[in-house]
């Protein structure tokens, strides 16, 4: 597993100019049409993702590198303009959007980071967590993929049950979800704050 990387011993010229970095990838955000209500105001949705992720990020990994925060950052950037719509309502579709999708906001983070002052292989190691490469081994992967687990549990799942109306098909999404997780993820996941139909379906796929 490579080493893991924190904000104290990441060179210093990365950690000067993430910050310019995720600003410009929060400009990019307020410009999705999408809105959510958030404690009465309303905010592009992906505006309120990003921040949600930055929150989960937080929590699961106190000492990030700015690599990681600012992949944690564009994990969905500029997804509201390539719609699920756009490919065919099959799983093989499904499919090849996620695979597009993670390519183009990879590259498009990448390019921001350039700008940025980053070096190029500090902007690639952008773009590989975006693109969730190297799961198994990178810490840093793997960390990502947790706090977009949570993410989904703590702000998509209850509509997304709501609207799927399916048990069995919600608690395997459920099962796939933990398998994605480490520990760290699973004792997170345990503390959000969900209603007790959410809680029962999380039992009854941890049961399984």
């Amino acid at each position: 597993m490579k080493a893991k990387r924190t904000s104290s011993n990441y060179p210093k010229m990365a950690a000067q100019n993430y910050e310019a970095a995720i600003s410009l990838i929060d400009e990019a955000h307020s410009q999705d049409p999408n809105i959510t209500i958030v404690d009465g105001k309303s905010v592009p949705y992906e505006l309120h993702y990003a921040h949600k992720m930055t929150h989960y990020l937080t929590l699961r990994s106190p000492s990030a590198s700015p690599i990681l925060k600012v992949a944690i950052r564009a994990q969905h950037f500029r997804r509201w303009e390539i719609p699920r719509s756009t490919y065919p309502s099959t799983k093989a579709g499904y499919l090849s959007w996620r695979t597009f999708l993670k390519k183009r906001q990879a590259d498009l983070a990448a390019a921001i980071c350039v700008g940025c002052n980053f070096t190029a292989e500090e902007a690639e190691e952008v773009a590989k967590l975006i693109r969730k490469e190297d799961l198994k081994r990178n810490e840093e992967t793997q960390v990502l993929e947790d706090v977009a687990c949570l993410v989904f549990l703590d702000d998509q799942f209850e509509a997304f049950e709501k609207e799927l109306h399916d048990e069995g098909k919600i608690i395997g999404i459920l099962r796939k979800t933990w398998g994605k997780m480490s520990e760290r993820g699973h004792e997170l996941a345990l503390q959000i704050p969900m209603s007790e139909t959410s809680k029962e379906l999380i039992g009854k796929a941890l049961a399984g």
